[in-house]
């Protein structure tokens, strides 16, 4: 089969020619509803006008070319006798080709020039080098072959610049596409917000208020700006700016984002950070700075964009001299020259990479995982070790009840009436018990002829009853009978290293309340995630070895260091390195800076609105662990998806080259440089839609 199809039938003439047509009006529109969804508007950040301008240029000269190829292909002689058609001639016609021609290479061609004598001028050669070149030896060609009445290719000369063009328009519609969605969180934020001077409630924008303003925030409304909640309390949906899918409680003292949805009660919101500085703000310039910055394997990109370049260059160079020797055809030379050039344009590999990371980046940081540096995110991937700081991360830092025992009452009713007669102790473990009835939603008596003995315990009548609590020492002083099984079981929760105080009602020990920093119910998840990835789970935490032991033991966690100071901890990541084990090191990114430092990979994990810790490579939003697991598997995602286009890229240079070159010829098969144009299309199409495909897997 004879690809450029000299003498071949009406039939598959005209099949080619619809072929043609399909391609280069369709593939723009295919781009557009495959990457719609990504359009966004902002009033903070916008897309740089120019930028979206550049697009719709290309876009317009793409459109204007494509319909100017038509007349020029039903006119080129050498177009008629490929599809078997003759139209007759009138005066004029023969002029037709080549002035819509040379219109369509000024006007179209143009945008390809301009871009090589920028590359020339940085001494990167590159993929517009090659068009520009491409199309100009195929246009003074055509002219040439014109005035000696030779055969031209000026349908092939448009045909390819309309291909160009479409296939430039996909990869800048497909990069602004990704880099674009993260800018949806901007729409989030409302423009107008409730300022509150003295009794009056004004409407101003949002751009007018500054730090220390009180704002209202209704029902329903969306919280203006990041601030702390002075008064009032309600739940908010934060799902959009954090991945947060159940709404989050907020009260007097709790910080709040701004962009969050206020479901319920009314907020009264102090104004701490506004515009840039704000939590949607920090996060649009951490991952613009991440797309922009280079990889290991854009580099890569780069360097082989770069000898592809050249290698064109001179394939194409040997490829002319070689037919012009060989087969003393001045035009099938420099077709062959033309082929080369263009079909080894990398279109593609200037789209690898970057649409991989702004699509991997944006997604990510919708769901409150931020990439300060891009390498540490590539070689998360290959950690061997995830190293968790304990309290804070695996735990959630609080001092709370987590067990409650009674050989005589229920474990609700003894929880009770502990907390009738702590319910006015100021003490952290009242606190926690109190918390713990509120709860669970049980409602507390009243207490009579209350009394506290601080350092030892709290007394009081409820419901009829004297109800003691406190430790063991203050027990035997209030001459309480024991209990064998509860002293046991007291002793039992001490060695798991919790605080246990004991429960006497009426005079009769009855139970015992331990407490303790509460592990996550995430983290639990999140260890067996992370060792069925293979990955070895350590903790590291300064609380006593009987602590460490109990909530290692509890979660499945085979290596913890406990007892250390948090100078010590970035020399215990050290150790697991100098044992030859790559490490991620997960801490809260203050008093874990060191270590975060040390680690090869550094994770600030529940840092809320905070997400220039300069410490940490990666931000985790979210007090939630199991976000460890998800980054890791993204890392490995990311990268081979990268991996993939770039074979993609470069792979069909393989094959496509020496097609193009000719060296096919003997047994039929040569390549036009319209058909090499659509190949190379056909690889930044396949390039777009493989990264694009990436959304399903990081889910």
């Amino acid at each position: 089969m004879m690809w450029d199809m000299h003498g071949m039938g009406w039939g598959m003439g005209l099949l080619y020619l619809l072929v043609v047509l399909f391609l280069l009006l369709g593939i723009g529109a295919f781009l557009k509803y495959l990457l719609k969804g990504y359009t966004m508007h902002t009033h903070h950040h916008k897309v740089p006008v120019r930028h979206k301008d550049h697009i719709e240029e290309i876009k317009k000269k793409a459109i204007v070319s494509s319909i100017l190829t038509l007349p020029i292909l039903a006119f080129s002689e050498s177009f008629q006798r490929l599809i078997g058609f003759k139209i007759p001639e009138f005066y004029g016609s023969k002029v037709i080709v080549p002035l819509l021609s040379s219109f369509i290479f000024v006007y179209g061609g143009s945008f390809f020039i301009k871009g090589s004598l920028e590359e020339l001028k940085k001494k990167k050669p590159g993929m517009f080098s090659l068009v520009a070149l491409a199309i100009s030896v195929a246009f003074l060609y055509s002219l040439y072959a014109t005035l000696q009445m030779k055969m031209d290719f000026f349908w092939e000369l448009s045909t390819l610049i309309v291909v160009m063009l479409w296939g430039h328009w996909i990869e800048m519609r497909s990069t602004l596409g990704a880099s674009k969605a993260l800018e949806e969180l901007m729409r989030l934020m409302p423009t107008k917000a409730n300022l509150m001077k003295g009794d009056k409630i004004i409407e101003v924008p949002v751009s007018e208020l500054t730090p220390g303003d009180i704002v209202l925030v209704k029902p329903g409304e969306k919280v203006p700006v990041d601030g702390v909640v002075v008064e009032g309390s309600s739940y908010l949906n934060e799902a959009m700016l954090t991945g947060e899918s159940k709404p989050v409680y907020k009260s007097l003292g709790d910080k709040v984002i701004g962009g969050s949805l206020n479901m319920e009660g009314s907020l009264k919101v102090k104004v701490e950070k506004t515009g840039e500085e704000a939590y949607v703000g920090q996060v649009i310039k951490l991952v613009k700075e991440t797309q922009e910055s280079k990889t290991r394997l854009q580099d890569m990109a780069d360097k082989v964009a770069f000898y592809l370049t050249l290698i064109a260059v001179f394939v194409g160079f040997i490829s002319f001299s070689v037919w012009v020797y060989l087969a003393k055809d001045l035009s099938f030379a420099v077709e062959r020259a033309v082929s080369v050039m263009v079909i080894a344009c990398p279109h593609a590999l200037g789209l690898a990479i970057p649409l991989v990371v702004a699509i991997s980046s944006s997604y990510l940081a919708r769901n409150g995982i931020l990439i300060r540096k891009r390498l540490a995110f590539e070689m998360l991937k290959g950690v061997e070790a995830v190293v968790f700081d304990k309290t804070g991360t695996l735990t959630e830092g609080v001092f709370g009840v987590s067990d409650v025992f009674s050989p005589s009452l229920s474990e609700g009713e003894l929880l009770r009436l502990a907390c009738a007669v702590e319910r006015y102790s100021e003490h952290v473990i009242g606190k926690a018990i109190v918390k713990a009835v509120l709860e669970k939603d049980m409602q507390t008596p009243e207490v009579r002829d209350f009394k506290a003995f601080p350092g030892r315990g709290v007394l009081g009548k409820v419901e009829g009853k004297n109800v003691a609590v406190g430790t063991a020492l203050f027990m035997k002083e209030l001459g309480v009978q024991e209990d064998d099984e509860v002293l046991k079981k007291a002793k039992e929760f001490e060695s798991q290293g919790k605080t246990v105080v004991l429960v006497a009602v009426d005079g009769r020990l009855s139970g015992a309340i331990a407490l303790s920093d509460k592990i996550r119910q995430e983290s639990y998840e999140a260890v067996r995630e992370l060792k069925g990835m293979g990955k070895r789970v350590i903790m590291i935490t300064g609380d006593a070895e009987e602590v460490a032991k109990h909530i290692a033991e509890e979660l499945g966690i085979e290596e913890y260091f406990a007892r250390v100071l948090p100078d010590q901890k970035a020399q215990k990541v050290k150790e697991l390195q100098l044992r030859g084990m790559r490490v991620a090191m997960v801490g809260d990114g203050i008093n874990d800076a060191p270590a975060l430092v040390q680690a090869d990979v550094g994770i600030a994990i529940g840092s809320g609105t905070d997400v220039a810790i300069e410490s940490a490579d990666i931000v985790l939003v979210k007090s939630d662990p199991r976000d460890v697991a998800k980054v890791i598997k993204a890392s490995r995602i990311t990268v081979s998806k990268m991996a993939q286009n770039l074979f993609w890229a470069v792979g069909y240079n393989v094959v496509a080259i020496p097609l193009a070159s000719g060296v096919a010829v003997p047994w039929g098969l040569v390549l036009k440089p319209a058909v090499g144009a659509l190949l190379m299309s056909a690889s930044t199409l396949i390039v777009a839609i493989n990264a694009m495909l990436m959304k399903r897997s990081l889910r």
